[in-house]
């Protein structure tokens, strides 16, 4: 919906105007049709904002409170304004504006910080209280909108993006390595509240914040444990299926067009389905990416089965040119590296749809909810070993095995049996190219091995899931759509859903050998078969692989590993990196996620670190990369 900003000074000087102009104007993207500043005493708050609901100036921010003492900012969606507007009118309180932006304000007001148990949306805000000289500040359920600061000496700063903090700091910004460590060793990133940079953190999921007499304090306000137990269980895929269908309802509300972005895969054609049968939308826009018949990611055979229903499917065609062409832009765009290439695809989708909608939904968060990834198999497998209950143990690793015709559950399963450090150790040695002393300083204290991949039940899974990895996909989706202006709505993240399905029965997650079962058995006869029985899971993935043996590829890479840049970073052997390259060039190996891991660090470093008062592509230049 919107961008925000704010700075609270500790030496009661004004936050300059300039200043707060110029952070804003560094997302603008997020916000091209309205902006507004309130500085007053030690406080300064911007906003940009995208209009989605109410798009009369009424919803304009900074926005004051009827009597002057709060000024607030709010970027995302409280979907359930309208019932929470009704409830507030009957108890007297009358509203200005039809916007959800005063409707959150009215709830704070009355039901103090209460508030956001009753909100059912996405949202980061802050609410300055020109009486005690305080700032309150929260951050939603799940963090599919960002809250990123920085704590200085003399002052706090806060942002929707990481760019505008930089500018705050009074010396060039450091690498945080230890976020590299994971980023390189793992493939994860945002499972703690660091970023990849020293100086600037997020406020975690579901937490508040609160300044007042320069004392900053973080408390968490949302508990998905504690809810989880209080939440009623699911009984039948009838009773998913209806409050599915009303999450995605919800998530209809918008005075702008709203379209779909459909990969192909179960999830986001549920979406598209039920829009089709339970809400008539058959003037229904989606966005996809395909790509050459054969080549890894594409979906279109699967993207068709609704083409006889549907008159506006639109798709983009990414290959390694364009990834090429848009790639300083796109590592800009997210100011953290990425460990693979898929949330390019995502981001020419969101190019793709910018054009025709304002607002998007997809299909992020049934994952986590439904054990969607196929290594959660191995937690399950394990669950069952530890409960002894070895006859199940036996007959779902046969389902396993004859379903899918992998061994990677069972990988997964002897994997995740193993010792924390020796996890670690395994994930370092398969990588084979990290030096030594980087991996002796980082590898035991990194977030992963124990508490992403030390689960001991299937449950315990899926709630570390939640609160240790959801969190990177949702940001790629809010960098990728807001870069061009769209807002990203994700209807399998209502809280109600992702309260009661976490709630329910192991069964209902994985049975026979297969993932996500009460929503492929509540989606009979609304979904197309062959999307609704499909087993393997894709995404929005690419042919990454192909991509990085092209020849404009080729210079770029070796560039890259031969530069002084990336030898003086003392993380990745260069030589060892190259022969790793020389392999998956001859086709004896297919290391393409490693390989882009190294191209997006090296220009991560040279575009934010290095040369952070240049823009990236001098710094590019400067190293010969092209």
């Amino acid at each position: 919906m919107c961008g925000i900003a704010g700075i609270i000074r500790y030496d009661e000087s004004s936050p300059q105007e300039r200043t707060l102009r110029t952070m804003m104007q560094q997302m603008k993207h997020r916000g091209p049709d309205d902006e507004g500043v309130f500085i007053e005493d030690a406080a300064g708050l911007g906003f940009v904002r995208l209009s989605i609901i109410d798009l009369s100036p009424d919803g304009h921010q900074p926005m004051l409170s009827a009597d002057g003492r709060y000024a607030m900012v709010f970027n995302g969606e409280i979907f359930n304004y309208v019932e929470l507007r009704e409830e507030l009118q009957q108890q007297g309180i009358t509203f200005r504006t039809k916007t959800d932006t005063e409707v959150l304000l009215q709830a704070y007001l009355h039901w103090g910080q209460a508030c956001m148990h009753r909100f059912n949306g996405m949202w980061a805000f802050a609410i300055y209280d020109r009486q005690e000289k305080s700032l309150f500040a929260c951050r939603d359920r799940f963090g599919i909108k960002p809250f990123y600061y920085t704590h200085q000496a003399e002052f706090f700063g806060f942002c929707s993006e990481i760019p505008p903090l930089l500018g705050l700091l009074p010396e060039k910004p450091a690498a945080n390595y230890q976020s590299i460590f994971d980023y390189l060793a793992f493939n994860r990133t945002d499972q703690t509240d660091s970023t990849f940079f020293q100086e600037v953190k997020k406020l975690p999921h579901g937490h508040q914040l609160s300044i007042k007499d320069g004392t900053v304090r973080i408390s968490k306000w949302y508990d998905l444990r504690e809810r989880v137990a209080q939440a009623k269980p699911f009984t039948s895929p009838r009773e998913y299926k209806e409050l599915l269908t009303s999450a995605i309802g919800l998530r209809l509300r918008s005075d702008v067009p709203v379209g779909v972005c459909l990969s192909g895969g179960l999830d986001s054609s549920t979406i598209v389905a039920t829009l089709l049968k339970d809400f008539n939308k058959t003037d229904l826009n989606t966005f996809s990416a395909v790509y050459k018949q054969g080549q890894t990611g594409d979906e279109k055979e699967y993207i068709a089965e609704f083409s006889p229903y549907l008159q506006h499917m639109h798709y983009t065609h990414p290959d390694a040119d364009t990834l090429e062409n848009d790639l300083l832009e796109f590592i800009k765009a997210h100011a953290e590296p990425i460990p693979s290439t898929s949330p390019y695809a995502q981001y020419k989708v969101m190019e793709l749809a910018k054009d025709k909608v304002v607002v998007t939904l997809d299909g992020q968060g049934a994952d986590e909810e439904l054990a969607g990834y196929h290594y959660f198999f191995g937690f399950f497998f394990k669950d069952l070993l530890r409960s002894a209950r070895l006859g199940k143990l036996g007959g779902e690793m046969l389902q396993y095995l004859n379903n899918h015709r992998s061994l990677y559950g069972v990988k997964s399963f002897a994997y995740f049996l193993l010792p924390e450090q020796l996890k670690t150790s395994l994930r370092v040695g398969e990588k084979g190219y990290l030096m030594a002393p980087f991996v002796a300083q980082y590898s035991t204290t990194n977030a992963i091995a124990g508490k992403l991949y030390g689960s001991n039940t299937l449950k315990d899974a899926l709630l570390d899931h939640f609160e240790n990895k959801l969190e990177h996909l949702l940001k790629w989706e809010d960098m990728n759509s807001m870069h061009f202006s769209l807002e990203a709505r994700v209807p399998f993240l209502d809280y109600r859903l992702v309260e009661r399905t976490l709630a329910s029965a192991d069964t209902w997650a994985i049975r026979k050998g297969i993932t996500k079962y009460i929503l492929r058995e509540a989606m009979k006869g609304v979904l197309p078969e062959k999307i609704r029985l499909r087993m393997d899971k894709i995404g929005f993935g690419t042919p990454q692989d192909e991509w990085f043996r092209e020849p404009r590829w080729q210079a770029l890479v070796k560039g890259i590993l031969k530069s002084r840049s990336f030898k003086s970073r003392k993380l990745i052997d260069p030589e060892i990196a190259l022969q790793k390259y020389e392999q998956h060039l001859s086709g004896e190996a297919n290391i393409a996620k490693e390989i882009w891991k190294w191209v997006h660090l090296e220009l991560w470093f040279r575009t934010f670190i290095d040369k952070a008062e240049k823009p990236a592509e001098e710094a590019a230049v400067a190293e010969n990369v092209y």
